[in-house]
């Protein structure tokens, strides 16, 4: 059984684990524990995980080029659901969502119910905040950092009619169908998916850049499994993402023991005591965060039989996102007013 390191098993085209292998050999207030990590993988490698009912919020029922424009406004608008209850909700029917799944239920009902064309370039360089707010509406509390979501389709929007002729197709096709140049791309276009930070080494002083790329990788993904049978998302070069690091994998992760925290820090995030964006300890959770996914997708690819495709780092990541909407046993996820997850 090979020991679990830091050394890359494949090339890292996108710089996001070698840029946060530092922050994680540093362990000043995060650490993996690597036998939980194969104590979670060999209870892991045999259960298939079921299809989650709320997957069909999302908008399929599109043309493929009309979707990709709604992908990506739903991806510029995918962060920061957190809040003070009551939380800001959506009614679809007879379910109350919340997070990710109450954007996805107010985008379909703004297609479906109020028939604003979310995928039309034109109307997303557009967008107000008042009409955001509208297609936002919903129970509890408005949504966070509603400026910055109107700002980013707008951005969005913006961005393709200039260069793109109006279609993020356009920017799909030019990557020609490989995952990393199209998260490169879709981070080098869009100024919001640009999701870095700068860390300070402790021992050595130096400042070093650490990419994430939550949001650009996410899209791409998405893409790929919402898209299958189109050509638009036929990825391949998917096993070169990375987990999409945000706050409710890595409390999966401490749940499960392979998440370690430092007293101080455990202190901080289970009194909801708010982490400031780019902060150290903000840094050191997302980056243990894809190194976890990471050692866990590798554990899994070790148990694998033969011929079974492996296991990516994205696929576990989606595994235990989804295992986080079960709150029982999970202690509070660590809280930071960001726009990039």
């Amino acid at each position: 059984m090979e020991p679990l390191t830091f050394t890359l098993a494949r090339p890292d085209p996108l710089g996001v684990l070698t840029s946060t292998a530092p922050v994680v050999q540093a362990g000043t207030s995060v650490h993996l524990d690597g036998a939980a990590v194969r104590r979670y993988a060999h209870s892991a490698a045999a259960r298939a995980d079921p299809p989650h009912a709320e997957e069909a919020l999302h908008c399929t029922f599109l043309p493929p080029r009309r979707f990709a424009n709604y992908l990506l406004a739903l991806e510029a608008l995918n962060f920061c659901f957190w809040d003070e209850e009551p939380r800001w909700r959506v009614v679809s029917g007879p379910v109350c969502h919340d997070g990710y799944w109450a954007l996805a239920a107010a985008l379909r009902r703004a297609l479906r119910e109020d028939a604003i064309p979310l995928w039309d370039a034109r109307w997303m360089a557009q967008v107000t905040e008042t009409a955001m707010a509208r297609v936002l509406r919903g129970e509890g509390r408005p949504i966070p950092l509603l400026a910055a979501r109107a700002a980013h389709v707008r951005e969005a929007g913006e961005v393709l009619l200039a260069r793109w002729d109006g279609e993020f197709a356009n920017v799909v096709n030019a990557s020609q169908g490989d995952a990393v140049t199209l998260v490169n791309r879709i981070v080098a276009e869009f100024p919001s998916f640009q999701d870095e930070a700068i860390w300070q080494d402790p021992a050595t002083g130096q400042r070093r850049p650490v990419k994430f790329y939550k949001r650009a990788q996410i899209c791409v993904a998405d893409l790929a499994r919402l898209l299958p049978d189109d050509p638009l998302g036929r990825m391949t070069g998917l096993s070169r993402l990375t987990a999409f690091a945000d706050y409710k994998v890595p409390q999966v992760l401490r749940k499960l023991g392979v998440l370690v925290y430092s007293e101080a820090l455990a202190a901080k995030v289970d009194s909801l005591q708010e982490l400031p964006a780019g902060s150290p300890e903000e840094v050191a959770i997302r980056a243990a965060t894809i190194w976890g996914c990471e050692w866990i997708a590798r554990a899994l690819n070790e148990h694998a039989a033969a011929g079974t495709p492996a296991v990516t780092a994205g696929d576990v990541d989606y595994r235990l996102w989804l295992a986080g909407q079960d709150k029982t046993g999970l202690r509070p996820y660590h809280r930071t007013r960001t726009i990039f997850y």
